[in-house]
């Protein structure tokens, strides 16, 4: 089974290279991985994909908490959560099939990003079974390139975030006094 993971962490050089890392020395296998800036300065948030049991995710997520530069873990995978992936695809073109193609293309919501005598760069962006269905008609043309994200996703619905009292590590940085949000979401020291 396919559980879709998110994790929290500073943004800091090294830190993706330390959770791949640790996969890769647990013998975990990352079906995609997708990492970005989030709302807080400081804080990029991992989305991955991994497939195996219970007790593998279950092992996968005890690890991650166990790096220094991850603030929080979670497992979305049997939450209803929005979930998108992008492909930009290179299709062989002539003057007879490009017109279906684009009928195609705008079909599926998608977009034709660049055109060129004898190919399109088409854009789609959606839930993976409507992203593979197109690329499986485009395929009937010729995909001459191509290049996909995973999923990223979040949780549908409300989510509450409590604010907690700074950990050990912060309030051992702050010397002494409570370091505000702000400090605590910095790039550098620890």
């Amino acid at each position: 089974m396919k559980y879709t993971l998110i994790a929290w962490m500073r943004d800091k050089p090294g830190v993706l290279s330390r959770v791949s890392g640790m996969m890769r020395r647990r013998n975990f296998n990352i079906d995609s991985l997708q990492v970005g800036h989030t709302e807080s300065p400081g804080i990029s948030r991992m989305t991955f994909v991994v497939d195996g049991n219970e007790r593998m995710v279950d092992q996968v997520i005890k690890q991650l908490r166990k790096l220094v530069d991850v603030t929080r873990v979670e497992d979305i995978s049997e939450q209803p959560i929005v979930a998108r992936e992008m492909a930009l695809i290179r299709v062989s073109t002539n003057a007879d099939n490009r017109s279906e193609i684009v009928q195609m293309v705008n079909i599926y919501r998608g977009e034709i990003v660049d055109v060129a005598m004898d190919s399109m760069i088409v854009q789609i962006v959606g839930a993976q079974d409507r992203v593979d269905s197109l690329i499986d008609l485009l395929s009937n043309f010729g995909i001459s390139e191509m290049v996909r994200t995973g999923p990223v996703a979040m949780a549908r619905g409300r989510t509450e975030r409590t604010a907690r009292r700074s950990s050990a590590v912060w309030r051992a940085q702050a010397n002494g006094r409570d370091a505000t949000a702000t400090e605590r979401f910095k790039t550098g020291g620890v």
